[in-house]
This record gives structure tokens, C-alpha cells and sequence, in this order.
């Protein structure tokens, strides 16, 4: 998996991994998918919060464990990026029909690295570049190719808020 997860971000190696588990803040937004937008509403309940981020017209819901009364960045009109890792960005291919997942990002395939196990797929996304790691089975059951327009899936409680600097 290592060398796949290189071929995403050349030169930007993972270095954290601790019992399988990606520690976000142990890296900045340039190791993760991130997508700048502003904050367009907050809906809080019990402690948590479902944020909407518009990211140049693509809308993506962000689940945090925090609230307006305890992380002042969460009001409309702030600047965030969007973060998520390469392993939680699914691919999509000629859907139809309902799908629970919120974040649907229109997108292009730009490169296809394959391995045996696992392949990466880069997508451009209005001039921004994500990866996602996917099986290789997937990949090839879904016959992607570069320049194929598909849809990166990414479920709300997996997509992260960072704040922009100021």
C-alpha cells in the first residue's frame, strides 16, 4: 500500500501510520485531499455539527465534534479546506438512483497507477488534483480510463475542517 499511496502525492510519503490508523494532525492539508471553501450553514445537535462547505460550487458536508459555542470558526462565511484521506474518497461511474453518501464531487480521471492490489486513481476536480486508492479489482470492474468523468464519493463523517491561515 505504501507505494501506492506515494504515486498520489509524489514525494509526500506517509509517515504515520499507527496501527492502521491515519493520524490527521500529524500532517498538514498538502498530505490529504482538500478542497478550499467557505462554511454555508451549521446544524448542531447535542455537541456536534453538520457543516456545509462550498467548495467552488461543489457542496460537501463535514461532521465535527465540536459546536459555535466551542470552535469559533464554525459560522457561515468562514474560509476551511476540506480534508479527507485518499482511502476515503470512493469512485463512482454512471450512478443513478438514491446513495446516502452526501458528498458527490464531480470529476475527471487524469491517471490510473495500478498494482496488484490496489490502484490509485487522480482526478482533477475544477483545476484541483485528488487521488483515491481503491482495490484493483474495483478499478478494473469498473473499466475506469483516463479522461473518463466520474464521481468521487466521500461520506460525511470521514471529510475533516481545517482552517485557512489567517
Amino acid at each position: 500500500m505504501k507505494g501506492i499511496l506515494k504515486e498520489c502525492y509524489a514525494g509526500k510519503a506517509r509517515t504515520s501510520w499507527s496501527r492502521g490508523r491515519y493520524q490527521i494532525n500529524n500532517h498538514n492539508r498538502d498530505t490529504l485531499n482538500s478542497l478550499k471553501g467557505t462554511i454555508t450553514a451549521v446544524e448542531t445537535e447535542e455537541g456536534i455539527s453538520l457543516v456545509t462547505v462550498d467548495a467552488g460550487g461543489i457542496l460537501l458536508s463535514a461532521l465535527v465534534i465540536d459546536t459555535p459555542e466551542t470552535a469559533a470558526y464554525l459560522v457561515t462565511g468562514t474560509p476551511v479546506f476540506a480534508v479527507f484521506k485518499e482511502t476515503e474518497i470512493s469512485i463512482g461511474k454512471n450512478l443513478s438512483g438514491g446513495l446516502s453518501l452526501r458528498n458527490r464531487i464531480p470529476a475527471v480521471i487524469t491517471a490510473i497507477t495500478g498494482g496488484k492490489i490496489l490502484s490509485s486513481i487522480t482526478l482533477d476536480v475544477n483545476g484541483h488534483t485528488l487521488c483515491s486508492v481503491i482495490t484493483t479489482r474495483s478499478a478494473v470492474a469498473l473499466g475506469l480510463s483516463v479522461g473518463e468523468r466520474v464521481e468521487g464519493l466521500v461520506k460525511t463523517t470521514e471529510v475533516s475542517l481545517m482552517q485557512t491561515a489567517a
